[in-house]
């Protein structure tokens, strides 16, 4: 398993169907939707977060980020239990094509309770030209610092942080299996 992305890092497709578009999870922070909270969420604290899909190749592409359960899931907490998602609330991105040069963003709404929001793990699995395609994996949590968007800086360069405890978890785990 490769590091997890931290929020805020790019993340290349790698397939030659899809070269030059890349995906991002980043401005993770306390929000409530302005359609105003989902009863289910009753006793969570709200957090917000954007997905942005960028073309830099010279096709289009047809993105589908929507609000099946299978295009994103949010996990919350060290056990990483699943999070709330507000479907009402949130932006989605529903066969939108992608043009060259361009970007779309979606803004996600999720809830839990204030403690596990420390910890926030996020997949974004969407539909690309009406193909599902392999999901990215972002770490972060409120109060981390968002992952820089340079490739040369990543989680080991940051502050403590929940990035930090994945990649040293992941290292402590390779080691446990030679």
């Amino acid at each position: 398993m490769d590091v997890p992305n931290v929020i805020g890092d790019w993340q290349e497709y790698q397939s030659d169907e899809l070269a030059g578009l890349r995906v991002r999870v980043h401005r993770l922070k306390k929000a409530t939707p302005s359609r105003g909270r989902d009863d289910d969420a009753k006793g969570l604290t709200y957090v917000s977060f954007q997905v942005t899909f960028e073309n830099r190749g010279s096709e289009y592409y047809s993105i589908d980020l929507s609000e099946h359960p299978e295009h994103f899931e949010v996990r919350a907490g060290r056990d990483g239990h699943e999070a709330f998602v507000d479907v009402y609330g949130s932006s989605r991105i529903k066969k939108y094509n992608l043009y060259p040069q361009r970007r779309v963003t979606a803004v996600v709404y999720a809830a839990a309770t204030p403690a596990m929001l420390k910890q926030i793990d996020i997949q974004i699995a969407p539909e690309i030209d009406e193909d599902a395609v392999f999901g990215y994996h972002w770490v972060g949590g409120l109060g981390v610092h968002e992952g820089s968007t340079r490739t040369t800086s990543r989680a080991s360069t940051a502050k403590p942080s929940v990035a930090n405890e994945v990649d040293q978890f992941l290292k402590g785990a390779a080691s446990d299996e030679t």
